[in-house]
């Protein structure tokens, strides 16, 4: 309201200096050249008419408009008028609507740093007219405080992951020079003593060449995006091949797998990525089992899916930590005390390529029992 009557009364004003103009250059410019201007008008657009009375003896002169020459100079008058003002009135608009645009850009700019910086909320920093805009800033605030706490938590895992890693890298490297150190000073040590040394050296080795591939993962897992190949792939062999890799690490603490699945099951996709995928799965399942207990793989196809399920008998996740397992370089709280964990990669790796498939992956804990999922599109 207070704005239309401002724009009256500007309105208003207009008007009234625009006359108070022409009349002063009518009464300047008539006075300045001696009546030329009235001289030229009545010359111009009048006529004169003369009554002549002989009996009186005296004649009348009348002057009279002459509206066939006045109209169409009235009418370009009025034309040429309202040509100037309506440019006069658009080049005012324009630049008062420059004007609203500069300010209204500079005070949302103040309300979003000021919202930004979290001097205030939504509600202060927005008017009742940008409540879309306040909606939408607070998504953006808040998608971005979560992918910043994300960052940081990642961030954090990592730093603590390569300090681990450092630090037990220093383990392994001491025992492997202590035992050649040992065999290069006694060239006659027993046969059964050196051979002893040199198993021993070279599990010490093996354990440090595991450290550094992890090294070597988060550098790739970081520089590199995966790419697939896909292809026709016997998931019944590609399973059974890798239950047969692992099995010296599952005998060593009593452990055994069952596989479940039909022998013709395919599954379109990357085999060597999928076996990165199911290895994983089945190494972590195999870290954290109960020593002498079953791991079960059944795979199944159903509703144009197959879906391979991987279940171990294990401490329970708590839910917690269930939804950050797929998380780069997260590692169970007890993984960092009983040797079992990887760089906290291996999960998160099989889920960037199970999605790159087309998939999904997800874990479950209830009752001493884990179990991962996974789902792939089944081959059409």
């Amino acid at each position: 309201m207070k704005t239309r009557l401002k724009t009256a009364l500007r309105l208003l004003m207009l008007l009234t200096a625009g006359f108070a103009a022409c009349s002063a250059v009518y009464f300047v410019v008539d006075n300045l050249f001696d009546g030329v201007f009235v001289r030229w008008f009545e010359e111009a657009f009048t006529t004169t008419e003369t009554a002549y009375y002989p009996a009186d003896g005296w004649a009348e002169y009348n002057r009279k408009i002459n509206w066939d020459g006045l109209k169409p100079a009235l009418l370009g008058i009025y034309t040429g008028t309202t040509l100037v003002w309506l440019g006069v009135v658009f080049a005012a608009s324009q630049l008062a609507a420059k004007r609203r645009e500069k300010r209204t850009v500079t005070d949302l700019s103040r309300r979003l740093r000021a919202y930004m910086d979290g001097d205030l909320n939504a509600v202060e920093a927005f008017s009742k007219e940008q409540a879309e805009i306040s909606v939408q800033m607070s998504d953006i605030k808040a998608a971005l405080l979560q992918n910043e706490r994300r960052l940081k938590e990642e961030t954090t895992r990592k730093n603590d992951l390569i300090a681990y890693l450092a630090h037990d890298l220093k383990t392994p490297l001491t025992s492997v020079i202590g035992y050649l150190s040992l065999l290069d000073e006694a060239p006659d040590m027993p046969p059964a003593q050196r051979a002893k040394y040199t198993r021993i050296t070279l599990s010490k080795a093996c354990r440090l060449e595991k450290m550094i591939n992890e090294f070597f993962d988060i550098t790739r897992y970081n520089l590199q995006e995966i790419a697939i190949q896909k292809e026709p792939v016997d998931l019944y062999y590609l399973l059974v091949q890798l239950a047969d890799e692992m099995l010296p690490a599952l005998e060593r603490n009593g452990n055994t797998v069952n596989l479940r699945a039909d022998e013709s099951l395919t599954v379109p996709g990357d085999p060597d990525k999928l076996a990165r995928v199911f290895g994983n799965v089945l190494k972590n399942a195999a870290a954290y089992s109960y020593p002498d207990t079953e791991i079960v793989i059944a795979a199944e196809e159903q509703a144009g899916a197959v879906t391979i399920c991987f279940i171990n008998r294990g401490r329970t996740i708590p839910q917690n930590k269930l939804n950050s397992l797929f998380e780069k370089f997260y590692r169970l709280d007890e993984a960092r005390t009983s040797g079992t964990g990887g760089a906290g990669l291996g999960l998160a790796i099989a889920k960037e390529i199970v999605t790159l498939h087309g998939g999904s992956i997800t874990a479950q804990s209830r009752d001493e029992t884990v179990t991962f999922t996974v789902t792939l599109p089944a081959q059409s």
